[in-house]
């Protein structure tokens, strides 16, 4: 006669097992996207042109001086060019020097992108908006809540344009607030899920310069 423990205790392993898996598959996935990324990031040094000259605002009104105005400054509607890669498109590269991070940025997000690479949920560095969505692995976004006021953030487009940030505030979002997300006047939001998925670490940025 079987006991009637047994099947609580056979419940108890599957659980135990199948958790087991999960998180070897967390651990695999998490390193796939950290060597995933750091081999785009090499490939976009390689390839990304190196402006020949830098560009500041101030620079237009230097007549004496003869200046090469970049073209998102002509037409800064213009859509952020793309670097393609491995069958994704990238916008730029985004570097954290406090978590000594350096990541790419694909251009569209998608839950199968993000797997990849953090995403560009909205907007523009051309239009001071942009919005960047990373997976929590610790090589994506998993370390922004690490992030204090005044940290720099980096951001180079595929033609080499940089543009520099300063960490103004961090703040816990809800998942549903998604107006929250892209409203106010930040020139760069980054966002992560907290563990579990319940809530958005949300890190706002001010820009600092151009290149």
């Amino acid at each position: 006669m079987r006991s009637k423990g047994t099947l609580p205790i056979l419940l108890g392993l599957l659980m135990i097992v199948s958790a087991l898996g999960l998180s070897a598959y967390n651990v695999y996935d998490a390193r796939h996207a950290e060597e995933a990324a750091l081999e785009t990031v090499a490939y976009i040094h390689e390839v990304r042109p190196i402006p020949e000259s830098t560009f500041t605002p101030e620079l237009m009104y230097h007549l004496d001086e003869e200046v090469e105005i970049p073209d998102y400054v002509l037409n800064p509607n213009m859509e952020m060019p793309v670097m393609h890669h491995d069958g994704w498109d990238y916008i730029a590269t985004i570097t954290i020097p406090s978590l000594e991070l350096e990541i790419p940025v694909i251009s569209k997000w998608s839950y199968p992108a993000l797997r990849v690479a953090p995403c560009r949920y909205t907007g523009s560095a051309y239009l001071d908006n942009l919005v960047i969505a990373g997976h929590n692995y610790a090589s994506h976004f998993g370390r922004l809540n690490e992030l204090s006021e005044g940290e720099q953030v980096l951001v180079t487009d595929s033609d080499g344009n940089a543009f520099t940030y300063q960490v103004k505030s961090r703040e816990i979002l809800q998942p549903t607030a998604i107006e929250e997300m892209v409203e106010g006047d930040w020139d760069l939001t980054l966002f992560t899920c907290t563990v579990g998925g319940k809530a958005r670490v949300t890190v706002r940025c001010d820009k600092v310069t151009d290149y």
